[in-house]
């Protein structure tokens, strides 16, 4: 045994990490594992169940680990082009790991308010320590100062590229045009703000908070301080987080006061809410336990009731038909990439059409759990049309015993200029709302039931 006097012998002593390594070391990984192995970046981020690194993390590296990684995938392309630009050859094919550390510490230097040292240090350190980058170090601590000292003029130079990746950028562009494509993807740069969806007067609660209420009825936060949980009305229930364009499809019910209302895939619970507090009496449907639990703790603080049910709803035979159901259905979310600039990385083509089917059987279930003359409205925050109006045509065109409708609550002033010739809404991150932009991509449609 060693003795506990005598120092530990150099071969086996590891070395101190310089202050901030853990998660610079943390954010490689995570972009490592989006990029690579196309693993969502909500789930490893969480800070109860998420990724082992980032769980190891202080709350104060969480969030330099988060602002990292989301500033990487926000500007990747972007960050590629100027790293090339500084490399004499490119970067062996299987230098994926070091690509990840290059990645991290350049979105520091180029669009973090972070010491230019700091982060060539941390990188050189991380390579070093990697078995697999050790023999690049020099070359990461070259390019790294270089691009220090090049800053102004790399960004100078990158400045026009498109920061979402190619497959996706070209499906935009198919399908908007050149012009919304590129401003979809502008967007993007911009993190989003925080939208409430609240019981009663926004007025009110946009003067309390500090916030505008938008003409949909939506709160929007203009800056936010500590924890959300500790805001004014939050305890009391008062108000939910939920994004602007997200509130838009069950807002489009109007009045339901009397009638028996599904939610179906309803958690995390923001539409159950909204369908509550419009008057009706709803049914909110779950497949996972675990998201129920939250729906039902989340409808607890707001102070308010639904029955709740755990089922896979393509399996669920109500006792009685309902007068009307809301499908927020899954998709690809690429009309999220503002708030999870990971989509876009993760998900590709095939998922799109996948997706698509997925919404098929799901929709026309639906409509089988409402009687006859009862609503359907179908949404998601998908902003390709294979998951929208392609999809719901064909549904139509084989026969299902529905038709399309206008939405109950009519075309609002404020949501006029997002409609289409079918009576169908679509927002995209590039569409404005009061004149303003900052919305995330949604559809949705109202169908009745013959």
């Amino acid at each position: 045994m060693q003795d506990e006097n005598k120092p530990a012998r150099a071969g086996n002593a590891r070395p101190a990490q310089k202050p901030g390594y853990p998660p610079r070391a943390a954010a490689t990984k995570i972009l490592a594992a989006v990029i690579d192995r196309k693993t969502s970046l909500d789930g490893m981020l969480d800070s109860d169940n998420g990724n082992a690194v980032y769980r190891s993390l202080t709350p104060a590296d969480q969030g330099l680990c988060r602002a990292l990684v989301l500033t990487a995938l926000r500007h990747k392309p972007m960050i590629e082009a100027a790293i090339s630009g500084l490399l004499d050859r490119p970067l062996p094919s299987g230098a994926r790991a070091l690509s990840h550390v290059l990645t991290i510490a350049a979105a520091q230097i180029l669009y973090l308010d972070v010491p230019d040292h700091s982060a060539v240090d941390i990188a050189v350190e991380q390579a070093n320590a990697d078995p697999r980058n050790k023999r690049f170090a020099g070359l990461v601590n070259a390019v790294l100062r270089k691009l220090a000292r090049q800053k102004e003029r790399t960004l100078s130079r990158i400045a026009g590229i498109s920061p979402l990746p190619d497959w996706f950028l070209e499906r935009l562009t198919e399908i908007y045009g050149t012009e919304k494509a590129a401003a979809i993807g502008t967007a993007q740069l911009t993190p989003p703000s925080i939208d409430l969806s609240v019981k009663s007067d926004p007025e009110g609660w946009a003067g309390r908070l500090g916030g505008r209420a938008l003409a949909t009825g939506s709160v929007r936060l203009e800056k936010t301080e500590g924890a959300i949980s500790a805001m004014d009305g939050f305890a009391e229930g008062e108000w939910w987080v939920q994004d602007a364009a997200a509130a838009i499809p069950a807002s489009l019910f109007g009045d339901l006061s009397g009638q028996r209302v599904v939610d179906l895939c309803a958690a995390p619970g923001g539409k159950t809410a909204q369908l509550i507090v419009q008057g009706a009496s709803v049914t909110a449907l779950e497949r996972s336990k675990s998201r129920l639990k939250r729906l039902d703790q989340n409808l607890e603080r707001l102070g308010l009731s639904a029955e709740t049910v755990a089922a896979d709803m393509m399996e669920y035979r109500p006792a009685a038909l309902f007068d009307a159901a809301l499908l927020d259905a899954p998709c690809s979310s690429t009309g999220t990439a503002r708030r999870h600039p990971d989509v876009p990385w993760t998900k590709d083509m095939a998922d799109i059409e996948k997706l698509a089917e997925v919404q098929y059987a799901m929709l026309r279930q639906a409509l089988d759990l409402v009687r006859p003359g009862g609503i359907v409205i179908f949404s998601n925050c998908s902003l390709d049309p294979l998951e929208g109006e392609a999809m719901v045509a064909r549904l139509l065109a084989d026969g299902a015993p529905a038709e399309r409708c206008e939405f109950p609550a009519g075309r609002p002033d404020a949501l006029k200029h997002l409609f289409d010739a079918d009576g169908a809404i679509r927002t995209t991150p590039a569409d404005t709302l009061d004149g303003e932009a900052g919305l995330d991509g949604f559809y949705a449609v109202a169908l009745k039931k013959r």
